[in-house]
């Protein structure tokens, strides 16, 4: 029997191998080789730093990892070491989804942001920017799309060019890996000269990684200006965090942007598939079960008591409300590990379903686009 170890924070995956793997679960930050000396394979998170310096004299030969990104798996040290490794691309696409949503109902509710008729740009249009874009859409804004590696490959035409999305975008949201040097840096990427092309006022969500965005530049860019409003789930320095930078950006969340239990239970699920498929364990289709539901699924609400944005606001921020978040990591800045580790209850809109009170045709349509079943009206 295989024996794997495993990051303790992954949900769902207790009893997911019995019978056909040992499974020893740790800290994911505290793994260590000694760990894993004669361990065939390990499923993480980010916080295990793959390299050489864990992975030397290991019998490791398969990594799974429960996430979306993969930065913390040196990739060419596994090449050459003859591990193979895995992640969960698109498994928290839709949580993700939901949080930029809430950020820009939240802005339209509680600071007056009209987002019918203002351009989106996407930087980085894989699984999670594809969802963020079509969100964007749903909401009445128009959407550009900024993709170099897919545009080579595809062709340019639904594709703009940075420059363009520059000049033209109202939000900019960043949906790209961290890469360090070569055609498609983007480390660094949003720096002063990004900060200098972009329109006066400009909104920023980096939900992706946090280095690339530079922090120093960042600021100077809010100071003139530049950039009104600004959402970070991600930081260049976490889990230490710039105070200065706190106090002047619109909503901080401690990189939690895809922690809802589906995008966890998917993550869990793609990685048990990958260990399973490798070592033949004969658990290729699972998936995790009992995936707890929210206590109150159905939301009501009355489509005459408000805009058309506060009344979608105050019915989106049931599935999820950002602002909770961001209080949480205000309250305790040096609590972002443990509020990562702790992360309360989150379910996507597809586990709610919505009852009007009135009639409200376009919100029906644009709740039913942001995921939620929408029951039949109360009265009309």
């Amino acid at each position: 029997m295989i024996r794997i170890v495993a990051d303790n924070k992954i949900p769902f995956l207790k009893g997911a191998l019995d019978g056909v793997a040992k499974l020893d679960f740790l800290p994911g930050g505290q793994i260590s080789r000694a760990d894993l000396m004669d361990a065939d394979a390990l499923i993480t998170r980010t916080r295990t730093k793959c390299n050489r310096f864990l992975l030397e004299g290991t019998k490791v030969r398969f990594i799974a990892s429960a996430t979306i990104g993969y930065d913390h798996i040196d990739t060419e040290y596994c090449r050459a070491a003859g591990i193979e490794w895995t992640n969960a691309p698109g498994c928290n696409a839709s949580s993700v989804r939901q949080y930029l949503v809430s950020a820009l109902l939240y802005l339209a509710a509680e600071k007056g942001l009209k987002l019918k008729g203002l351009t989106m740009g996407v930087i980085g249009v894989g699984n999670v920017g594809a969802k963020v874009a079509s969100a964007a859409a749903a909401l009445g804004m128009k959407v550009l799309l900024n993709d170099p590696p897919r545009a080579r490959e595809e062709g340019a035409g639904a594709f703009v060019s940075l420059e363009e999305l520059q000049e033209r975008a109202d939000v900019i949201s960043l949906h790209v890996p961290l890469n360090r040097g070569g055609e498609d840096n983007t480390f660094h990427l949003v720096d002063g000269k990004f900060i200098e092309r972009i329109k006066a006022g400009t909104i920023l969500v980096n939900s992706s990684r946090g280095s690339v965005v530079n922090e120093s530049d960042l600021m100077e860019g809010i100071r003139k200006g530049r950039l009104s409003e600004v959402i970070l789930d991600v930081f260049e320095g976490e889990p230490d965090l710039n105070p200065e930078l706190l106090q002047m950006i619109t909503l901080a969340t401690p990189h939690i942007a895809g922690y809802s239990l589906d995008g966890k239970a998917n993550g869990t699920g793609m990685a048990v598939r990958a260990i399973s498929k490798h070592f033949g364990l004969g658990r290729d289709a699972w998936q995790a079960v009992n995936v707890p539901k929210p206590e109150q699924n159905q939301i009501l609400g009355d489509a005459e008591s408000g805009s058309f944005y506060e009344l979608l606001w105050e019915l989106f921020r049931n599935s999820y409300d950002i602002t909770s978040d961001d209080a949480r990591l205000r309250e305790d800045t040096d609590a972002f590990e443990s509020l990562r580790g702790s992360y309360p209850f989150r379910r996507e809109p597809q586990a709610y379903s919505v009852r009007l009170f009135q009639g409200y045709d376009e919100l029906r349509t644009t709740l039913e686009a942001l995921g939620f079943s929408m029951l039949a009206d109360h009265c009309t």
